[in-house]
Protein backbone atom coordinates (compact mmCIF):
# COMPACT_ATOMS: atom_id res chain seq x y z
CA UNK A 1 0.00 0.00 0.00
CA UNK A 2 1.38 3.43 -0.94
CA UNK A 3 2.44 5.92 1.70
CA UNK A 4 2.84 9.67 1.41
CA UNK A 5 5.01 12.41 2.85
CA UNK A 6 3.29 15.78 3.04
CA UNK A 7 5.61 18.71 3.73
CA UNK A 8 4.48 22.24 4.49
CA UNK A 9 7.62 24.29 3.92
CA UNK A 10 8.72 27.87 4.51
CA UNK A 11 12.12 28.56 2.93
CA UNK A 12 14.56 30.41 5.20
CA UNK A 13 17.70 30.33 3.00
CA UNK A 14 17.38 29.87 -0.76
CA UNK A 15 20.91 28.50 -1.35
CA UNK A 16 20.67 25.97 1.49
CA UNK A 17 17.17 25.04 0.34
CA UNK A 18 18.49 24.27 -3.15
CA UNK A 19 21.23 22.06 -1.67
CA UNK A 20 18.68 20.30 0.58
CA UNK A 21 16.26 19.82 -2.30
CA UNK A 22 18.90 18.34 -4.65
CA UNK A 23 20.19 15.83 -2.10
CA UNK A 24 16.68 14.94 -0.87
CA UNK A 25 15.42 14.31 -4.41
CA UNK A 26 18.22 11.79 -5.07
CA UNK A 27 17.50 9.99 -1.80
CA UNK A 28 13.75 9.93 -2.48
CA UNK A 29 14.33 8.33 -5.89
CA UNK A 30 16.69 5.72 -4.37
CA UNK A 31 13.89 4.52 -2.08
CA UNK A 32 11.24 4.37 -4.80
CA UNK A 33 9.63 7.71 -4.02
CA UNK A 34 8.19 10.09 -6.57
CA UNK A 35 7.01 13.66 -6.31
CA UNK A 36 3.29 14.25 -6.84
CA UNK A 37 3.33 17.92 -5.81
CA UNK A 38 6.44 20.05 -5.62
CA UNK A 39 5.85 23.66 -4.70
CA UNK A 40 2.98 24.58 -7.01
CA UNK A 41 0.63 27.45 -6.21
CA UNK A 42 -1.53 26.74 -3.16
CA UNK A 43 -4.85 28.35 -2.26
CA UNK A 44 -6.32 28.34 1.23
CA UNK A 45 -10.02 27.53 0.95
CA UNK A 46 -10.62 27.01 4.69
CA UNK A 47 -8.46 27.73 7.73
CA UNK A 48 -5.31 29.80 7.86
CA UNK A 49 -3.07 30.81 5.00
CA UNK A 50 -1.09 28.03 3.27
CA UNK A 51 2.69 27.86 3.60
CA UNK A 52 4.73 29.07 0.67
CA UNK A 53 5.53 25.54 -0.53
CA UNK A 54 3.63 22.27 -0.30
CA UNK A 55 5.35 19.04 -1.31
CA UNK A 56 3.76 15.60 -1.59
CA UNK A 57 5.89 12.51 -2.23
CA UNK A 58 4.54 9.00 -2.81
CA UNK A 59 6.46 5.90 -1.68
CA UNK A 60 5.56 2.28 -2.48
CA UNK A 61 4.96 1.55 1.21
CA UNK A 62 5.25 3.02 4.71
CA UNK A 63 8.23 0.71 5.23
CA UNK A 64 10.10 2.26 2.28
CA UNK A 65 9.11 5.75 3.40
CA UNK A 66 10.53 5.13 6.89
CA UNK A 67 13.68 3.55 5.42
CA UNK A 68 14.19 6.69 3.33
CA UNK A 69 13.66 8.99 6.31
CA UNK A 70 16.19 7.05 8.44
CA UNK A 71 18.72 6.56 5.63
CA UNK A 72 22.27 7.91 5.51
CA UNK A 73 21.42 9.32 2.07
CA UNK A 74 18.63 11.50 3.48
CA UNK A 75 20.75 12.36 6.54
CA UNK A 76 22.99 14.29 4.14
CA UNK A 77 20.01 16.46 3.14
CA UNK A 78 19.05 16.99 6.77
CA UNK A 79 22.41 18.67 7.38
CA UNK A 80 21.00 21.60 5.37
CA UNK A 81 17.46 21.52 6.76
CA UNK A 82 17.91 23.65 9.89
CA UNK A 83 19.24 26.62 7.97
CA UNK A 84 17.31 25.99 4.76
CA UNK A 85 13.70 25.71 5.89
CA UNK A 86 11.06 25.37 8.54
CA UNK A 87 8.51 22.68 7.95
CA UNK A 88 5.73 20.49 9.15
CA UNK A 89 6.26 16.90 7.98
CA UNK A 90 3.42 14.38 7.90
CA UNK A 91 3.51 10.66 7.00
CA UNK A 92 0.21 9.25 5.69
CA UNK A 93 -0.56 5.66 4.78
CA UNK A 94 -2.66 5.35 1.65
CA UNK A 95 -5.99 3.59 1.88
CA UNK A 96 -7.26 1.69 -1.14
CA UNK A 97 -10.63 2.85 -2.45
CA UNK A 98 -13.57 0.79 -1.24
Amino acid sequence: MSAYVISEVDVKDAADFEAYRTIAAKAIAQFGGRYLVRGGAAEAVEGGPPPKNIIVVEFPSMTRLREWYASPEYAEALKHRRTALERRLIFVEGVPPS
